[in-house]
């Protein structure tokens, strides 16, 4: 029966719809997440192992090296804005559309990746491949937040850990995996059997949200302009600084300084655009910068241990990938039980979390001052010692993050959360691939220069058969104590703000 308006009457608006209520946690919730969770570790995958794969697809598609480096540099830019903007757009056409697109394009990119005629187009098909797997890690932290009662949710987190412990790890071996035993062509092809099981489980499991088309009333065009050449010429800048010898070449200039310039205007904008891609105001909150700024140095130790064993037992012992592989198998495989282990840990309410960060740190740096005592004589077996240490603190140093940086946040802030998390965990990853290449590089000239000093006074040296080689072996293990000896210094420095900057947080609990 409709209302009758009395005269003079002013009508009112009809009340707005109420929400709908959230979907219950059940079977087809958790498909979802785990499909997001495999489309993630495929993505991550795919890139790691194209990088330790480069020299058998060069060979193979006839790729000089220095044309095959920007094949990761526009890769890695692609990648790291993806995650700079895919959650707007997650909330704007959806999380699971947008999800599904994006394993979709991942898979058909790398499926026709060997069949590319030049290099344009495999380098066009890379920066697309990439664009569509960075934005897969903000919506896995995302559909985290989103859909996991509160007192499962740190095993959530945990899954999104595997991203940056179990996947890098684990890039080396099937790389050895794929090149040995199936041929090059299996580098790119590896993204397709998961990307489809992921389909599959993301498009059944995951709700589907409307379409909210009306967020582009007030899009953020000045930031879109601004901030997308801004990591991008920052990444290229960072991956190739090395190869162009730093601030010698015009172009790495024009990138870092450029892209710095555009990244400050960018950050302008955003402070005060009413829809922004981020949200500066967070930084606001003392746990979520702890995490941003310690997330940074802990990328920069899991990139290390990972180089380091595999460069030096590439270049003193010729490994190949293959043999290399039960290195990287040692820390890899053991976190599929490590991961839920130190989440159920973090997830008892006595627990500091703080503290369980600052002893996953201790180990990483315990393990890198092991390694600094090695040898040209060390082969494999003997960095399996320093891999078992690292086995639980990897993750003990990774989870506590994600609980810090996201315990008390409100639920219309998870995806500027996860923008500012996934951003700094792509971009930190780059630095700190800059900034290891550039040590390697002067610690080398600087070994060699004082080895040469030692021997040329020496009337008797030039008479040593294969001087040339144990010289060369000695000044890789010295570069490489060196490398593990700075970043035993880094995970040190990050225990020390510990105590300073995050304050005690809680496991999230039900109401």
């Amino acid at each position: 029966m409709s209302a009758v308006l009395l005269p003079g009457a002013v009508p009112t608006a009809p009340p707005p719809p109420s929400p709908p209520a959230p979907p219950v946690f059940g079977l087809r919730l958790a498909t979802g997440l785990a499909g997001v969770l495999l489309a993630v570790l495929v993505s991550g995958l795919n890139e790691n192992i194209t990088k330790v794969a480069l020299a058998d697809i060069r060979g193979a598609m006839g790729i000089a090296r220095d044309d095959a480096s920007w094949l990761v540099a526009l890769y890695a830019a692609a990648s790291v804005s993806a995650m700079a903007f895919a959650p707007w757009c997650s909330v704007t056409f959806s999380l699971r559309r947008l999800t599904a697109t994006a394993i979709l394009v991942c898979m058909a990119a790398g499926l026709l990746c060997p069949f590319a005629p030049n290099l344009s187009v495999l380098m066009l098909l890379r920066v697309v491949q990439g664009a569509a797997g960075g934005a897969l890690p903000p919506m896995l932290m995302t559909v985290a937040l989103r859909f996991l009662p509160p007192n499962i949710k740190l095993y959530g987190l945990g899954g999104y850990a595997l991203s940056a412990t179990f996947g890098p790890s684990l890039g080396t071996p099937l790389a050895a995996f794929w090149t040995e035993y199936l041929g090059w062509q299996w580098a790119f092809w590896q993204v397709v059997p998961g990307s489809i099981v992921a389909l599959l489980m993301v498009s059944w499991g995951l709700p589907q949200d409307p379409l909210r088309l009306e967020r582009f009333r007030q899009f953020d065009w000045r930031g879109l302009l601004l901030g997308l050449p801004a990591i991008s010429m920052l990444v290229v800048g960072m991956l190739q600084g090395e190869r162009l010898a730093w601030f010698a070449s015009p172009l790495i200039c024009v990138l870092l300084g450029g892209g710095l310039l555009l990244l400050v205007l960018f950050f302008i904008n955003e402070w005060s655009h009413p829809l922004p891609f981020f949200k500066l105001q967070l930084l606001s909150r003392r746990n979520l910068s702890h995490a941003l700024l310690t997330l940074g140095g802990v990328l920069f130790v899991l990139l290390a241990v990972i180089l380091i064993p595999s460069s030096y037992l590439a270049q003193v012992h010729a490994y190949r990938p293959l043999q290399t592989a039960p290195v990287m198998l040692m820390v890899a495989l053991p976190q599929l039980i490590a991961l839920p282990l130190v989440a159920a840990l973090c997830n008892i309410r006595a627990v500091d979390c703080r503290w369980v960060l600052a002893i996953g740190l201790a180990l990483l740096a315990l393990s890198c001052v092991l390694g600094a005592r090695m040898s040209p004589d060390w082969i494999r077996t003997h960095f399996y010692l320093l891999q078992a240490v690292q086995i639980f603190a990897q993750p003990m140093a990774v989870i506590p993050l994600l609980l810090l940086a996201t315990t008390g946040l409100a639920p219309q802030d998870g995806p500027f959360a996860s923008a500012w998390f996934n951003t700094i965990k792509g971009m930190s990853a780059v630095v700190a691939t800059g900034v290891l290449d550039a040590l390697i590089t002067r610690r080398n000239h600087f070994h060699s220069t004082v080895l040469s000093e030692r021997l040329g006074n020496l009337p008797t040296a030039v008479d040593v058969p294969g001087l040339a080689q144990r010289m060369h072996a000695q000044v890789v293990t010295l570069t490489s104590s060196d490398l593990y000896l700075t970043v035993a210094a880094i995970a040190l420095a990050m225990i020390l703000i510990i105590p300073i900057l995050p304050t005690r947080v809680y496991p999230p609990r039900a109401a």
